[in-house]
């Protein structure tokens, strides 16, 4: 290496402040009469033919090394390197630059908008503004905030999407035009969130009742979205949390192009919200000076894919008339199995398993098994990453349709857990889970008391509204569980293993007296009789027991008592919350 091994480690490759400004002002001075294109050239040039490291040559490796140290000395939080971030990323979503002669200004451009980022000498960001086609600009307070967090991917993502709004076929006026319907779509949305808005109305309830939701209108950057499903855990924890604020599942709303021509209002259709009835507003006639037709459609976009069942996704269809593409039918408890292990494990898990270990508190371990169903009877479904529409009346009840496959979901997502194996012995409970058509479905498990097969029906109605059914052999004890308490233990946490819990809480009491009363019988002289129990065992396949006759149970009065509570203090603190609403 040379002379380069007797350097002092003091001295070796370090670079104080004061030595960066010298450098950086007889670089500026070197260049300062040499006009700006001219630069500009050679910064491009330098950036299209970076060094590339020799194959053999040591001192060059050295050299290489010192280089980069010097980068890392130059704080990234400069504004030459701000300006490259930034130039670098728009040039990977397709979009050009340009940085003023001062160098403080850079302008990310477009055929129908551009973005002015305003930096400090330092690097800070000071400002950002948005102009659409047409518009003045306006100050994105959001833009602001991700780029001074040095959040490059979510910056991208939004220039993304600008983007996207406007891959329209055909000229700037056409995309205009485009751009213009998505601004009166917005104006009567907004209308429509407004209708059951009162002062006291909170952001859960407006998530589960809203006509369109919990809508938060398009600002700057960020498009306007709207939070149409919230479960009962997710509430449980914003209330726990206080300061907190637990997202549920939202969906965006954007303009697409696409290659079928659709008729989209230009201007709002709501005159007055309160015209209509049933509190439903009453929409103008789309006529050829209020509308156009374009290359384009309105769309809700999902942050990630919903499965919903065929019925669910024909029921949108038949309402908004038109299709939704790309869909690759799959059985829809697959489908819903692999979203809860995505988002559970936060990785993609293309499993096959259908046997989960859930635990919960006060109780044994559950084991579930999903049964996908047979090939003649497989319940199919889709992912649907976005819905597409051209009407503004067509939101609400997309909306619903979507609340209501929410539900079923959460309830069938329950059941699976990231764990496939029983890590130790204890004791363990089986159910098995079977799907009907539409949204229902079964639980199966063993009578606690007699050892033959029990069944509970969960028909989901709507997102509010839930039917169940306890169905038990016709010789069986009952379990002390109405159908009325199972349905609102339902309501209450939306989680199958929870009700399950409380079922078998409640069937203790039963055993328990069951056995008092063998006692009893065992001190009388008369012969007791003797009872045919199934002989099955906990891991065989409950739903095979279908052939047997079944029949409700009748139900003793005492089921509103308050030790039938299936939850633990934390679902009995979401338990009354909930009555309250």
């Amino acid at each position: 290496m040379g002379e380069w091994g007797h350097v002092p480690s003091k001295c070796a490759c370090v670079l104080t402040a004061t030595s960066t400004n010298t450098l950086m002002e007889q670089l500026r001075l070197k260049y300062q009469q040499r006009p700006w294109t001219e630069t500009l050239k050679l910064v491009y040039f330098c950036m299209d033919n970076p060094l590339r490291k020799p194959v053999s040559n040591a001192s060059d490796d050295l050299l290489l090394s010192c280089m980069e140290k010097i980068e890392r000395t130059l704080n990234a939080k400069s504004m030459f390197s701000v300006m490259n971030t930034l130039e670098l990323l728009s040039r990977q979503k397709g979009l050009t630059v340009h940085i003023s002669p001062s160098g403080t200004a850079c302008y990310i451009t477009s055929m129908m908008f551009y973005v002015e980022i305003q930096l400090e000498k330092d690097g800070d960001v000071m400002d950002v503004k948005l102009a659409h086609f047409e518009e003045s600009p306006v100050v994105c307070d959001d833009l602001v905030q991700l780029l001074r967090m040095k959040n490059y991917d979510a910056f991208g993502k939004i220039l993304e999407d600008l983007s996207n709004m406007y891959q329209i076929p055909g000229n700037r006026e056409m995309k205009a035009k485009g751009y213009l319907a998505l601004q009166a779509l917005e104006k009567d949305l907004y209308s429509m969130s407004l209708l059951d808005r009162t002062q006291d109305l909170n952001r859960v309830t407006e998530v589960l009742n809203g006509k369109v939701g919990h809508l938060v209108p398009r600002t700057g950057g960020t498009p306007m979205n709207i939070e149409f499903y919230i479960s009962p855990y997710q509430v449980l924890e914003a209330e726990l949390n206080h300061g907190s604020q637990v997202c549920g599942t939202k969906t965006v709303v954007t303009v697409e192009g696409t290659d079928t021509l659709h008729k989209l209002p230009l201007s709002p259709l709501i005159v007055d919200p309160q015209d209509g009835e049933n509190n439903s507003p009453a929409f103008l006639q789309l006529t050829d000076e209020l509308s156009m037709d374009l290359p384009a459609f309105f769309v809700l976009k999902f942050h990630q894919p919903v499965p919903m069942s065929s019925s669910s996704i024909e029921e949108i269809q038949r309402l908004t008339g038109i299709q939704i593409s790309g869909l690759k039918q799959a059985p829809l408890y697959e489908l819903i199995v692999q979203s809860t292990l995505k988002e559970k494990c936060s990785e993609d898990l293309s499993t096959n398993k259908s046997c989960f270990f859930v635990s919960l508190p006060d109780c044994p371990k559950h084991c579930y098994f999903i049964n996908k169903g047979s090939k003649k009877s497989v319940l199919a479904g889709a992912l649907v990453s976005k819905v597409p529409f051209s009407h503004p009346k067509c939101v609400p009840g997309v909306i619903e349709i979507l609340r209501h496959q929410m539900a079923y979901n959460t309830l069938i997502s329950s059941c699976v857990s990231e764990k496939h194996i029983n890590e130790d012995d204890s004791e363990l409970l089986y159910f098995e889970v079977v799907p009907h058509k539409n949204t229902s479905f079964s639980v199966f498990f063993l009578h606690p008391v007699k050892e033959n097969l029990a069944c509970v029906v969960i028909d989901v109605i709507t997102s509010r509204e839930v039917q169940c059914h306890l169905h038990l052999n016709p010789q069986d004890p009952t379990l002390n569980s109405s159908d009325d308490f199972i349905a609102r233990a339902v309501k209450r946490c939306m989680s199958v293993p929870v009700v399950m819990r409380a079922v078998f809480r409640n069937a203790a009491k039963v055993k328990a007296d069951s056995e008092t009363q063998d006692m009893d019988m065992e001190q009388q002289p008369e012969p007791q009789s003797e009872h045919a129990t199934d002989s099955k065992g906990p891991k065989e396949s409950l739903s095979g027991a279908g052939e047997q006759d079944w029949v409700v149970t009748e139900k003793p009065n005492n089921t509103d008592s308050t030790e039938e509570n299936p939850s633990t203090a934390k679902l009995e603190t979401l338990g009354d919350n909930m009555e309250k609403k």
